[in-house]
């Protein structure tokens, strides 16, 4: 990746949707050549163009992400958990989680009930810490692309 390509994906973060017509120039590309190298992008496999959904429009409330501790291998806690649609998504780690999972629901307390009648009884599921945020605009996808 170069300065442009890195241009192009920092003007993405801001607009998902932003024309071809309105990204060339800002880059310093044609339209043509700013579609070719995002293309490339696509193509290669550096970047993946998805939709990303606003929890909270959506009437879900309450979100947490979940410190989970596993006695055992985590994988199968995280396939297992993985399988209900509350879950975003979950990521193995090596501190002192064993893993994270990332869950929304409806209601406080339909998120409690997700952590003690679905997660709590999980084989190898050993501890459950629970990070909740709430409000408008608590996820921010803009990551460092350099």
């Amino acid at each position: 990746m170069d300065e442009i390509d890195r241009a192009i994906l920092q003007e993405l973060q801001t607009d998902g949707r932003i024309p071809y017509a309105e990204l060339g120039p800002k880059v310093g590309l044609s339209p043509s050549a700013a579609r070719q190298r995002l293309q490339r992008l696509i193509d290669g496999k550096v970047v993946q163009v998805v939709g990303v959904t606003d929890p909270v429009a959506m009437g879900r409330q309450a979100m947490a992400l979940l410190g989970v501790r596993v006695d055992g291998d985590p994988r199968a806690v995280a396939d297992e958990l993985s399988r209900h649609q509350e879950v975003v998504y979950t990521v193995l780690t090596s501190g002192t989680f064993d893993m994270f999972v990332e869950v929304v629901c409806r209601r406080p307390s339909e998120l409690l009930d997700f952590v003690n009648d679905v997660v709590r009884p999980v084989e190898g599921v050993t501890a459950v810490e629970s990070f909740p945020y709430f409000g408008i605009h608590t996820h921010r996808f803009l990551w460092d692309v350099g």
